[in-house]
């Protein structure tokens, strides 16, 4: 019979733990009810044993968007049903897939029965839950609008949703084009030009600087090819560790704002989130001081962490938010600053703001959905031209022997 390592609670509301043995989780339960106590939470010493020796891989056992979004919805259903929240969280933790969603969401039952608020509990994971998202659940229990709050978050977090998707969606088509381009050009220099390059050897034939570069790349190629996978997992490394460096973030910040066709998409996509966001913070109730400080930690690109961030500061010297915004027309259009100053005119701010956020949002839409025809033609020039440079490399040394003979 196994045994089982418990949490529990007395009816005094006093916490008990221990193991004890039991068939099954219910009969556990049926063990501890008869002794008068309240089963919390229970781990098999066979899965506890299990879990030690697991190696826990960060991004597959991720929380995703989608898991929040879920999440935040069907709470909202359960609390305007009136069920309770240990017994909300219960459901929503058994409903979820996602094996660390379900341990947290049962770890937040468990301080909620201990006394503890949902905001509280829920800043305890910041990597899941962000501070917008503990902040404005912690006004709503303030206010008793969390009902309210969490149908504003929903909605901020699939508008969030939808934009990724809709960018992701664009992408695919070139990453597919430029994979496809690097395989094929891969295959080439192993199984083709080494091939060329031992005929121009036997013919003592004399190769331009090009045909020697294309050449070298190939022969280290046939010959190490194994390093093909190592070399491409040290590019996706590489990508994934120099942005969250210093010097890389910025390097990085900075391309991404400026390259022709993807800085204006990603310009009105910060643009949407700052003012979507600065929105339902101003409408849950948070002082705009404060808002704003919420808004900067919110955003990922450090120019507009550093704009809202000194607007924030700017805004707690009673500087008017319009004004500070003025200084960075670089990022944030004359539109942006112009609306959220009859904002403050009107005092109809958090109204405006959303209104704005739409029309961004139907902007990046209708961007992204152009942005496959856009990009279409540049990949066949940048296509054209690496065929072209190998087809030269390579022919132009056979059109020289021909003139020989």
């Amino acid at each position: 019979m196994p045994r089982y390592s418990y949490i529990a609670k007395t009816l005094k509301g006093e916490p008990k733990s221990g193991v004890l043995e039991a068939e099954n989780e219910h009969e556990l339960a049926r063990i501890l009810r008869k002794e008068g106590c309240i089963l919390i939470s229970a781990i098999s010493e066979e899965t506890a044993k299990i879990k030690k020796f697991t190696i826990q891989i960060p991004f597959l056992q991720r929380v995703s968007l989608v898991d929040k979004i879920m999440f935040t919805r069907n709470l909202r259903v359960m609390i305007a049903a009136g069920v309770s929240f240990p017994r909300a969280l219960k459901i929503l933790s058994d409903q979820s897939r996602n094996k660390k969603f379900k341990g947290i969401l049962l770890k937040i039952r468990e301080e909620i029965i201990r006394g503890k608020s949902f905001s509280d509990t829920l800043s305890r994971y910041p990597n899941i839950f962000s501070e917008l998202f503990s902040n404005m659940v912690k006004v709503g229990e303030e206010t008793g609008t969390l009902e309210n709050v969490l149908n504003v978050l929903t909605q901020q977090m699939e508008k969030e949703h939808e934009i990724k998707s809709k960018i992701q969606g664009a992408m695919i088509y070139p990453a597919v084009i430029i994979l496809a381009m690097l395989g094929i050009g891969i295959v080439m220099l192993i199984m083709v030009v080494p091939k060329l390059a031992s005929i121009f050897s036997e013919l003592n034939v004399e190769l331009p600087l090009t045909t020697r570069i294309v050449i070298f790349v190939g022969n280290f190629l046939a010959k190490f090819w194994y390093t093909v996978p190592f070399g491409v997992l040290a590019v996706v490394i590489l990508l994934k560790v120099v942005p969250k460096t210093k010097l890389g973030k910025l390097v990085f910040d900075t391309l991404v704002l400026k390259i022709p066709i993807i800085g204006p998409i990603i310009k009105k996509t910060y643009s949407a989130r700052t003012i979507r966001t600065l929105s339902s913070l101003i409408a849950a109730g948070v002082p705009i001081v404060r808002s704003l400080e919420i808004v900067s930690g919110s955003l990922g690109n450090i120019y507009y962490k550093k704009a809202i961030s000194e607007a924030a500061e700017g805004v707690r010297k009673g500087a008017k938010l319009s004004e500070v915004l003025k200084k960075y027309e670089d990022i944030y259009s004359n539109l942006v600053i112009q609306m959220i100053e009859i904002g403050e005119e009107t005092g109809e701010t958090s109204t405006i703001l959303q209104k704005l956020a739409e029309f961004y949002e139907e902007e990046v839409a209708n961007a992204t959905k152009n942005l496959s025809a856009i990009i279409e033609p540049i990949l066949m020039l940048i296509v054209g031209a690496i065929v072209g440079f190998f087809a030269v490399s390579m022919i132009q040394p056979m059109y020289s022997m021909l003139q020989t003979l």
